[in-house]
């Protein structure tokens, strides 16, 4: 009986010795545009006046290209618009770029006329600081009226939610 419980034992020790992985840990790298990446609550503006729409969450992130220069741009159905942006990752600008395809509605095209990131430029309603963001844009559906998204970075405090 007691062969029999150390050969257990010795089964035991030598499964759970090979199930170890003694290699080294993998690096965890973040998406090339997540400096760019994020959600945003915006108000949307024409010619530097709110429309009145009140603050709105849109997101941004990398496409699966995993680039430097694609920029998914996500109003949620604002406008609506859902288009891939082209951007400038040194300066956090976004690049001027006519009718986009917008995966939301084919037939609104759009294009961006300019945006900028500035990165801890914002102050929330709560009195946080955060990145800033304004992104121009004019749809085909409203041609001649340039829109403004224009706000700040998410913090994930209660005092920042809308």
């Amino acid at each position: 009986m007691n062969k029999i419980l150390g050969y257990i034992a010795i089964l035991i020790a030598g499964l759970s010795m090979s199930a170890c992985d003694l290699g080294s840990e993998p690096t965890i790298e973040g998406t090339k545009l997540q400096a760019m990446a994020g959600e945003w609550w915006i108000n949307v503006l024409v010619d530097g006046e709110d429309i009145g729409a009140g603050f709105n969450l849109i997101t941004t992130s990398n496409t699966a290209a995993n680039n430097e220069t694609d920029l998914i741009l996500d109003d949620h159905e604002l406008w609506p618009a859902k288009i891939v942006a082209k951007v400038s990752l040194p300066g956090l600008t976004f690049v001027a770029a006519p009718g986009l395809s917008n995966a939301y509605d084919p037939d609104i095209k759009v294009s961006v006329v300019e945006g900028k990131i500035l990165k801890g430029m914002a102050t929330t309603p709560g009195g946080n600081k955060t990145d800033s963001i304004y992104v121009k844009f004019e749809f085909s559906d409203d041609p001649g009226t340039q829109y403004e998204y224009a706000g700040y970075r998410r913090t994930g405090f209660r005092e920042d939610e809308h």
